[in-house]
């Protein structure tokens, strides 16, 4: 602000030694961001960072008392260093004019406070016009002026304007100030040696300073403390000290040597912050050298300070943050500068060179009691859009035109700089999986087993984009994910894929103004699959069987990459992807496509209700996918009645035809109820009639052991397909018989025998009653047997006893027989037979068609 900028730099109490003066005086007037407070080099926010984005800049805000490094933007150390000479040469600058006055008259208290409140310094310019070999050499520029309104006293007013207007003049000889550090054991900051002076002292008068002064830096100890302090927040105020041993005079008449000492203190929100800073290219390739890369920064800020000065080529150490805060920084990087000339209140522009070589064991070992390394966590930072802090430090072997002074001063700082980072949101642009393979959970495996979850494998696809920046070598050679599938943006559980799987990469250069895109391919084998929501996985799987149409299960996944670079073998954690799995329905009518057969039958066990059985059945599998079940349980269900109960075990289903797979089955109609004996009863009747049956098969909740939410959603669906036919001895691929293979009467012995065919291969059944009506046409009795004595039915073709008849005289059928003797007819057969299996009995019906008789005398 104009007024702030007019007001007295510097106010004094001065005490004569010889006469010795000394003067203390604190600086801590509240401005704006725009004043001296502000740093030397701010952002400017028409200035495009490198990603494209512009800098937020709150021009209300003011500078924070302590900086913090999350809170900070980076600067480059060389401005720096470059902002002490300013205050000493202005601190100076404003001691002796302050000090001229007062020795000069015989009445100093008054001068003195006179001095004080009414000396206005505006500096116009601050130029280096060159480094030397001891420090530098500055031209510096300011207006000065006594303005008395400024002055509270009236008494002090009148003796000092009375004063100042006899006076006239001041002419002070060259001097050399040294500035101490009174609090750090008056440890020499700097020096300076200023030419002689000449200073108006009549109110409204301006004298134009125009001079240049030789400034050698002192002890690097005490600039590398308060840097320290600063960068650190512990700098609450600075007290420089200035002592000088003066030779003034007025006119001709000389007022003699004095020695006099100024002491200034700045509090911290007048010290100046670091520089905020664009980054507007950042470009990453190969280096020329195997194991190096080379990186190309280049930087803009806005100098907004009447300050001009020349940096010279630099050259810097970048670190990185150890594992712990007690750790040593590693150094990771070498880089240097080009020469910048800045303008007053202008943009400036710096390029940095950095070369980055074999990366150290200690940026990529696993830090303790941890999985993640130095590299990791800057790494993480900056995928996830959080500034990285790196460290910048002076070299220790500069070039060799850069002064000794310069690189000691530098080498002893070491400045955290925030590199903004990138959120990495979006970079994988594709995440499928195709040639889905499906495994059910193993019931027999631990809770925290990945094995008790269902498991997918398959190929999977990713297409990531390569930053602009990003101009190396890479190539993928493992990925591992953990990963949200969604249907319809709700959850329906999670992939895990934990173990590494070998991937391979091939980069695709974009066209025109496209970025370029990295393909990865990897094999997935049984990567966990947690269903955590029963509601949504129905409605998926009822999408499948109904819908039609490809579903699509969204994936939200974060993606662990190990890449191959110049460097080596880094690994990217934790990469935000997101991708579609396209899931193929099944095809219209595939249940009814499954014609499951039965190839054999062995019966393992019977009780008086129940049948344990195991048989080989043939199933041809409609869907794309293929799947392992390690167990699973199903109920048999006639007429929406539980009747029994199937179960397989370690069951590999493969598309197309699959042969002998092996079910153990249990019939227990007692486990649908009441009624369940009847409809059980009704079913095989049907079935062993030859009737078109069908049999529904539906999960429970307890289908996959420890799988409820599974168990849950699987159960709200069921199949129902046609009863599988058995494979009888006999049949032939087409024409299936029946259980009744052929008859022969003889008609004189009015007697009957039966050509049986068992469908069990390893086990007999035993018919313990018979009672039998022949029909002819359907519908015409030939006669009826009746016979209560047990006979057995052996595996394979088997032959009855001779069963009575009694003929139906007089009747159709009869007389068909009559006419058939010697030769065949075609003949129906209604019975109900007791059957006997083992301890298991039941009564069933039969009605047979089209059962070919032959009859004999």
């Amino acid at each position: 602000m104009a007024e702030e900028e007019s007001s007295p730099l510097l106010s004094s109490t001065s005490t004569n030694k010889t006469s010795s003066t000394s003067h203390e005086r604190t600086v801590n007037t509240k401005r704006s961001v725009t004043n001296e407070s502000t740093p030397l080099l701010s952002s400017s926010s028409n200035t495009a960072r490198y990603n494209g984005e512009a800098e937020e800049q709150d021009q209300d805000e003011a500078i924070s008392a302590e900086p913090r490094p999350s809170d900070t933007t980076a600067s480059q150390p060389t401005k720096k260093s470059r902002r002490w000479p300013s205050f000493i040469a202005m601190g100076i600058l404003g001691i002796l004019i302050i000090v001229i006055i007062v020795l000069a008259f015989i009445v100093p208290e008054a001068v003195q406070e006179y001095a004080q409140q009414a000396a206005v310094i505006e500096p116009t310019n601050l130029a280096l016009e060159s480094i030397t070999t001891n420090g530098v050499r500055a031209r510096i520029q300011a207006d000065f002026h006594l303005d008395g309104s400024r002055v509270a006293n009236d008494h002090v007013r009148r003796v000092g304007k009375a004063t100042t207007w006899v006076a006239y003049q001041l002419e002070s000889q060259e001097t050399k100030v040294d500035v101490r550090l009174p609090e750090y054991n008056n440890l020499l900051l700097g020096s300076a040696v200023v030419p002689p002076l000449v200073v108006n002292l009549r109110e409204g008068d301006v004298t134009k300073f125009d001079f240049v002064a030789d400034i050698i830096p002192g002890d690097v100890e005490g600039i590398r403390i308060i840097a320290n302090e600063w960068l650190e927040g512990r700098l609450e105020k600075l007290r420089l000290n200035g002592e000088a041993d003066l030779n003034i005079k007025s006119g001709v008449i000389p007022l003699g040597t004095h020695t006099v000492s100024e002491s200034l203190v700045f509090e911290a929100n007048k010290i100046p912050a670091i520089p905020q800073y664009n980054i507007t290219r950042f470009n990453v390739e190969d280096g020329p050298m195997e194991g190096s890369m080379l990186a190309d920064v280049s930087l803009s800020a806005f100098n907004e300070y009447p300050v001009e000065l020349d940096i010279p080529e630099l050259a810097f150490d970048i670190l990185v943050p150890g594992c712990a805060i007690s750790d040593p920084t590693i150094l990771v990087a070498e880089a240097a500068t080009k020469e910048v000339h800045v303008k007053p209140r202008s943009d400036v522009e710096l390029d940095v060179k950095a070369v980055i070589r074999e990366l150290p064991e200690s940026l990529t070992s696993a830090c303790p009691d941890s999985s993640s390394s130095p590299l990791d966590n800057l790494l993480r930072q900056y995928m996830h859009g959080e500034p990285a802090t790196f460290f910048v430090r002076g070299s220790r072997h500069p070039d060799g035109d850069t002064p000794k002074w310069v690189a000691d001063i530098l080498s002893s700082v070491t400045l955290p700089v925030p590199f903004p980072g990138r959120s990495l949101d979006g970079l994988i642009r594709n995440f499928s999986l195709t040639d889905t393979h499906f495994t059910l959970p193993d019931p027999f495996a631990d809770p925290d087993d990945p094995d008790s979850n269902p498991k997918v494998s398959g190929n999977i696809l990713v297409t990531a984009g390569l930053p602009s920046e990003m101009n190396f070598g890479i190539e993928v050679t493992n990925i591992r994910a953990t990963a949200d599938v969604l249907y319809k943006s709700k959850t329906m559980g999670k992939l895990n894929i934990r173990e590494w799987q070998h991937a391979n990469s091939t980069k695709v250069e974009g066209k025109g103004d496209e970025e370029a895109t990295l393909k990865i391919q990897s094999q997935v084998i049984d990567a966990p699959l947690n269903i955590t929501d029963s509601d949504v996985f129905s409605e998926v799987i009822q999408a499948l069987l109904f819908g039609g149409q490809t579903v699509r299960l969204r994936v939200k996944a974060l993606v662990d990459i190990k890449v191959q670079t110049t460097l080596g073998n880094l690994i990217l954690k934790e990469v935000p992807a997101e991708g579609k799995i396209p899931v193929k329905p099944l095809p219209k009518g595939s249940v009814g496509s499954i014609d499951p057969k039965v190839g054999s039958l062995r019966v393992l066990d019977t009780t008086s209700d129940s049948i344990t059985l195991q048989a080989l059945i043939n199933v041809t599998n409609p869907t794309p996918y293929t799947a392992h079940v390690p167990y699973m349980n199903v109920h048999i269900l006639g007429n929406d009645t539980v009747l029994g109960s199937a179960t397989v075990e370690n069951l590999d289903i493969t598309k197309g035809p699959n042969s002998n797979i092996l079910v153990t089955a249990k019939w227990n109609p007692q486990m649908g109820g009441a009624h369940g004996r009847k409809i059980g009863r009704d079913l095989v009747s049907q079935y062993l009639s030859g009737w078109n049956t069908s049999v529904t098969v539906k999960a429970h909740r307890d289908s996959i052991p420890g799988q409820r939410i599974l168990c849950k959603a699987l159960s709200r669906f069921n199949m129902t397909f046609a009863a599988p036919k058995l494979d009888l001895p006999g049949d032939t691929p087409d024409e299936k018989s029946h259980f009744i293979r052929d008859a022969t009467f003889h008609f004189f012995s009015s007697t009957a025998t039966f050509t049986l065919v068992s469908p069990l291969h390893y086990n007999t059944l035993y018919l313990d009653f018979v009672n039998a009506t022949a029909l002819y046409n359907h519908t015409d009795p030939i006669g009826q047997i009746t016979y209560d004595l047990p006979f057995s039915a052996p595996p394979g073709e088997s032959q009855t006893p001779r069963l009575p008849v009694e003929w139906s005289i007089g009747s159709v059928g009869y007389d068909a027989v009559r006419r058939a003797i010697g030769g065949k007819l075609k003949l129906d057969a209604h019975a109900n037979v007791d059957v006997r299996l083992g301890n298991w009995q039941e009564s069933l019906w039969y009605q047979g068609r089209g059962i070919g008789a032959s009859v004999q005398l």
